[in-house]
């Protein structure tokens, strides 16, 4: 019989076997999906020309004003039927404030990309063997949502024809969203559905609570989506129902990971395990 190896509850996941990596040297798709030590300057690249790429789609995406409209009146009536058409009340309560909606209009312009960014770092940093994972969630979900755009065009309350919604970043003069002011004409006004800035957002709070070890950072993290939440529909940005398109993208993002690397990428080891100048890998730490 082989000798008994107890291990200390803080080592539980490193004495864990790794199915992804214990396969890794058995062809070519299975070291693809083991994980492994992100590169710096390989990750600079693919989230540039990934955000190039997706900017590039979405704007090319016909700008189908009429359906666009249409579709937003659908939705406007379908929110009435479900109770849940508050954006009106919501948008107009807020604007009210100066300086609540100027924070908030400043908020949508920049902290979407800001702690998405943010949130990438610190995976690469502190989390190197989730980090593939977990980008490859964040990449799947943006993916799917450029089909979203192209499939159906939505126009924002703002745009809506009669529907009494305040553009507040035209009203207050503020700085920085691509869908209003000089920059609209730079960006589809009309690929509202899905929300992405609810999928970036749960994405990120969603990684902090699991990864984070500090409880008030990991409330945070919770806070981030519902804020920006509270921004979209404040700002007459998005309905409702966009962030809920946003949620479904992102559960199809985790689905294409869990698939890919067969776990959830919170699951993963905390750090990828090197090679070795012999082509074999050190095992993975917690």
């Amino acid at each position: 019989m082989g000798e008994t190896t107890v291990t200390k509850p803080e080592g539980l996941e490193a004495a864990l076997p790794d199915p992804v990596a214990a396969d890794a040297g058995r062809g070519p798709l299975r070291r693809l999906r083991a994980p492994r030590r992100p590169r710096f300057w390989f990750e600079i690249l693919l989230v540039a020309v990934s955000y190039w790429t997706y900017s590039l789609v979405r704007n090319a995406v016909p700008e189908q004003r009429t359906e666009a409209l249409r579709n937003a009146d659908w939705i406007w009536r379908v929110e009435h039927h479900l109770g849940i058409a508050v954006e009106g009340a919501v948008n107009h309560a807020v604007n009210s404030v100066h300086w609540v909606i100027v924070g908030m209009n400043y908020y949508y312009a920049t902290l979407h990309f800001v702690v998405t960014l943010g949130v990438l770092v610190w995976l690469f940093r502190r989390h190197p063997g989730r980090y593939a994972a977990t980008r490859l969630v964040l990449f799947a979900t943006t993916a799917v949502a450029l089909l979203g755009y192209y499939l159906y065009p939505l126009a924002p309350p703002r745009l809506m024809t009669g529907g009494g919604f305040v553009d507040t970043v035209m009203v207050h003069q503020t700085w920085g969203s691509m869908a209003s002011g000089d920059l609209k004409h730079m960006s589809n006004q009309y690929a509202a559905m899905p929300s992405m800035h609810i999928g970036w957002s749960v994405w990120c709070g969603l990684t902090i609570f699991a990864l984070a070890t500090v409880p008030w950072v990991r409330v945070l993290g919770l806070l981030y989506p519902a804020l920006t939440l509270v921004v979209i529909v404040a700002t007459a940005n998005h309905f409702w129902l966009d962030a809920v398109g946003g949620v479904l993208c992102l559960a199809f993002g985790f689905a294409v990971a869990r698939l890919w690397y067969g776990r959830q990428p919170y699951a993963l080891p905390r750090t990828a395990p090197e090679r070795r100048r012999d082509g074999s890998r050190s095992p993975a730490r917690t």
